[in-house]
């Protein structure tokens, strides 16, 4: 049997880069200590959420995949604590930005860098301003601790980026996040958030694992961003399913919390061959999904 125990990190983020750093490390250290192997921290953990407003200077936060600070932290970790660390970042690759990821296997080196393929424009979640669409396809990498394959936030709520990783091999799926109210529409879209990550998983027999923020983040008028004042509040819910989508491990709305689970990978794999689902599938019928016909 191949055994893996995951660790999803749920934590709040501060304005202060090195304090943001102190705490992802101090959290991936203490889930390293009760024996995770793979570790999942949220999306851009290393600053507020910037896209909340527009600002031309955020730019500078972009930096290149081998001298930005949360993956330089997370190959001296990897390495160090023998853990695979998928890492949130923003990424600058000349003179494009992307909201990207970089897979560090547990001898730290970097297996892959994934960029987000879907990227939202809402009144708070301005990422379109900041984030290129990414060019890399859906990634999966060979870890030492098994083929992982990973979206980024936004990504998460579309069936066709966990099918696409599920059918290029992913044993398990990894969603880094930030999320939280929606101040213009009036409704908590937390429920609805997991349901459609827990769909995933049934439908492809493949355990998700979520990691968000929490906590308030609010934006204060100036010349930068045009006057603009507004808060979002992160619901934190970080979870952790099974190869069928129920939840086995799940976090509340306003608290850090690590998640820990084991998987049984092996088992997981017998279970897809069972059910025959990709066996029946019917690529020959889906074209009207891509524009085909």
């Amino acid at each position: 049997m191949r055994k893996v125990t995951v660790a999803a990190i749920q934590m709040k983020c501060s304005r202060n880069l090195d304090e943001n750093l102190k705490t992802a490390e101090d959290m991936v250290r203490e889930a390293a200590a009760l024996g995770a192997q793979v570790i999942l921290l949220p999306e851009l953990f290393e600053r507020e959420y910037f896209c909340q407003q527009r600002r031309y200077d955020f730019y500078n936060y972009a930096k290149p995949v081998e001298e930005h600070p949360a993956v330089c932290m997370g190959k001296k970790l990897s390495k160090e604590l023998e853990v695979v660390l998928p890492v949130s970042f923003f990424e600058r690759d000349g003179n494009v930005l992307y909201n990207s990821l970089a897979w560090l296997d547990a001898d730290g080196s970097l297996l892959s860098v994934y960029r987000k393929t879907h990227i939202p424009d809402d009144h708070f979640y301005q990422e379109k301003f900041y984030f290129t669409p990414g060019d890399t396809g859906f990634v999966t990498v060979k870890t030492r601790y098994g083929t992982f394959g990973a979206g980024i936030c936004w990504d998460q709520w579309f069936p066709e980026t966990a099918r696409c990783l599920a059918l290029a091999g992913a044993e398990l799926l990894f969603y880094p996040t930030a999320i939280g109210s929606e101040p213009i529409l009036d409704c908590d879209s937390m429920p609805h958030w997991r349901r459609v990550m827990q769909g995933h998983a049934a439908a492809n027999l493949i355990p998700v694992i979520a990691a968000n923020r929490i906590g308030t983040e609010a934006v204060e008028p100036c010349g930068e961003n045009a006057g603009q004042s507004s808060s979002l509040c992160f619901y934190g819910s970080s979870f952790m399913t099974d190869g069928t989508g129920e939840l086995v491990e799940s976090a509340g709305r306003d608290t850090s919390k690590i998640l820990l689970h084991t998987y049984d990978l092996d088992a997981l794999c017998e279970d897809r061959l069972s059910w025959g689902l990709f066996r029946d599938r019917r690529p020959d019928c889906y074209g009207a999904i891509c524009g085909m016909e």
